[in-house]
């Protein structure tokens, strides 16, 4: 038997930046389809949106900074950011909204910290928040999922509502959102949240029409498409378990705790699991492997950091969905989780340990 000596590096089978970037949006087509059936198809438009202000504005910052053009777009971190920024806001929202907040998260959260791999937040979680304590309105006219709607929305009538504020048939946007029996609809978070603040139990809240399935209609759907996808991303070995893991685990735990204690001011676990965006966060949002830990100690602090936040946000703060403000939030502890979770170098002693 013979040994062949040769220079490091020894791992011959990295996959480039560019690949990773293209499996994680093909991750995201189960979910984005289902969005589009159950919410119409203005996500559709979004994203086409969303993709062409990203690449615009990502070559526009890198000619001004004298950086080679086609290979930095090529690597498809901006097509992601943008996909990601689509299909978290409202499907009919106007056509300024993804553009402004597309912009950015490409040119103020990104390339201002020097593009790719030196952004301290995510660019899409950063931009969520800014369009939401911008644009608080827009950003919360979610419509009613297909079987709840009082208007047939087409693909036409998605561009008009999105360019426009009105469907081709000139209904407007607060008309569209009744359901089929007059009643404005809200995203079953936001209808929870509101409800718990008017004195309602968990069981007077759950009447309503919007929880046709237990994590709301339509949403239950779209997480377990996320899911799907995320699971896809764990076989292709483009993110690790860690992180996932530990956010639905956080959130499971504490969901569990509160709901055993008290059945009727808090929703249950499962609610919390599939309803809004916790797929997208667990998969797709929380790995981003720029602005994460990079320890594995540390993905599984800052996963159950984000679950917990999630749970802290939704339960007792202000905005229903937690998702941006838990993951900007855990970014910001990065350095201090990675600190105190980087591996021991090899023949360190422990401090006081004897000889």
């Amino acid at each position: 038997m013979s040994f062949k000596i040769a220079s490091s590096p020894h791992h011959h089978n990295r996959r480039s930046t560019a690949s990773l970037m293209q499996l994680v949006a093909i991750a995201c087509i189960p979910g984005i389809a289902v969005q589009a059936v159950f919410f119409g198809y203005g996500v559709l438009v979004q994203l086409v949106l969303a993709i062409a202000t990203a690449w615009l504005a990502e070559a526009m910052i890198l000619s001004l900074r004298h950086k080679a053009i086609r290979p930095r777009l090529m690597d498809h971190s901006a097509l992601v950011t943008a996909v990601l920024l689509a299909v978290a806001i409202p499907p009919f929202a106007p056509w300024w909204l993804i553009v402004i907040g597309t912009a950015f998260a490409i040119i103020m959260v990104k390339q201002l910290y020097g593009g790719l791999g030196h952004n301290l937040f995510n660019p899409a979680m950063a931009a969520y928040v800014m369009l939401l304590i911008s644009f608080p309105v827009q950003m919360t006219q979610w419509l009613p999922p297909l079987p709840l709607q009082s208007v047939t929305i087409s693909p036409l009538d998605a561009i008009c509502t999105i360019f426009t504020q009105f469907s081709c048939g000139g209904f407007s946007l607060s008309q569209m959102q009744l359901s089929v029996d007059g009643i404005t609809l809200a995203t079953p978070l936001d209808t929870l949240r509101t409800d718990l603040a008017q004195g309602l139990t968990l069981t007077e809240s759950w009447q309503k029409p919007v929880y046709l399935s237990f994590a709301g209609s339509g949403w239950l759907w779209v997480n377990l498409a996320y899911l799907a996808g995320g699971l896809f991303l764990l076989q292709q070995k483009v993110i690790t378990w860690r992180i996932p893991v530990a956010v639905l685990t956080s959130l499971f735990v504490f969901t569990m705790l509160s709901w055993l204690a008290s059945p009727d001011a808090f929703a249950s676990p499962l609610f919390h699991l599939f309803s809004g965006g916790t797929m997208l966060a667990a998969f797709f949002i929380a790995t981003d492997p720029v602005s994460a830990s990079t320890t594995d100690r540390g993905r599984l602090w800052f996963g159950a950091l984000i679950g917990l936040l999630i749970y802290l946000i939704r339960s007792f703060g202000g905005y229903p969905d937690a998702i941006a403000f838990a993951v900007l939030l855990a970014n910001m502890c990065v350095p201090l989780i990675d600190y105190y979770t980087r591996p021991r170098t090899y023949g360190h002693k422990a401090k006081g340990a004897t000889k």
